[in-house]
């Protein structure tokens, strides 16, 4: 009875860095998945907007960052620089947890190289750089957790050690020797179509190229990031179960999809 009256007095508080210029795919998806499952456990729930000029909030729990095209990924990468992009590592440093998917991906590493035009800086949170390709990586992703992440999530045995998700983008990340990989690519091209490697991790941070949105077809995800970003608060602190047949169903069948067109 503790565990589940202390619930009732815990808040989220979410960070959506560039709603309006980093929405692609249903990428927005993600925060309402966030939100819900937080919500149906009775924890109170703030979403804070971050956009071109305005400050990191320290007080933010759980930071998310989308897609967006390379006209976009110019003005935010400006904005990152300096004082921004430095304030978003501090929080990770201290124990924020962060989701970026795509073009945020992307821009939370070194750098970002187009076809044309100079090199878009990161803010160097993932020892990781990205190259504009020539084939345009698309279709359905399964990925099965990397071992190396130590973790909660890996000692959960009632969570699916995979996540699945529907990628678009024509960029080809490489990660540095400091930066380990979400997962090993069983369907699709992953990071760069190359090394079977898909998405970074560094500390609380992930990056990934899962559109789709990911979140609601792999709840198990989602519960982990919530869960991470509550201990900032609680390093005790454990979610309540939630009835998720309806989630599972739809994660088995994504899986099912990938098989068949590939």
């Amino acid at each position: 009875m503790g565990g589940i009256r202390a619930i009732k007095f815990m808040k989220l508080t979410i960070g959506h860095l560039y709603p309006k210029l980093m929405n692609i795919y249903g990428d927005r998806g993600n925060i309402i998945t966030l939100a819900n499952r937080s919500r149906w456990r009775e924890i109170s729930v703030e979403v804070k907007d971050i956009s071109l000029g305005e400050p990191i909030d320290p007080e933010i729990d759980l930071f998310f960052f989308g897609g967006g095209q390379d006209k976009e990924q110019i003005l935010v990468a400006s904005d990152l620089q300096e004082e921004k992009g430095r304030a978003l590592i501090e929080a990770v440093e201290n124990g924020a947890v962060l989701l970026s998917i795509c073009g945020g991906y992307q821009l939370l590493g070194q750098y970002y190289r187009p076809h044309l035009g100079e090199d878009l800086p990161g803010i160097g949170l993932f020892d990781s750089y990205t190259v504009a390709g020539e084939k345009r990586m698309i279709g359905n992703v399964v990925i099965e957790i990397s071992d190396s992440l130590q973790s909660d999530y890996s000692r959960h045995a009632e969570h699916p050690k995979t996540l699945v998700g529907f990628e678009n983008h024509s960029g080809k990340t490489y990660l540095g020797k400091n930066c380990q990989p979400l997962g090993r690519v069983v369907i699709g091209f992953g990071n760069n179509g190359e090394d079977r490697q898909e998405g970074a991790v560094y500390k609380n941070a992930f990056g990934c190229y899962l559109h789709g949105p990911v979140l609601p077809k792999n709840p198990h995800f989602a519960d982990y990031l919530i869960q991470q970003a509550l201990r900032r608060k609680n390093p005790d602190f454990q979610l309540s179960p939630l009835n998720d047949s309806l989630e599972t169903l739809a994660h088995q069948a994504a899986i099912s999809r990938a098989k068949s067109t590939r």
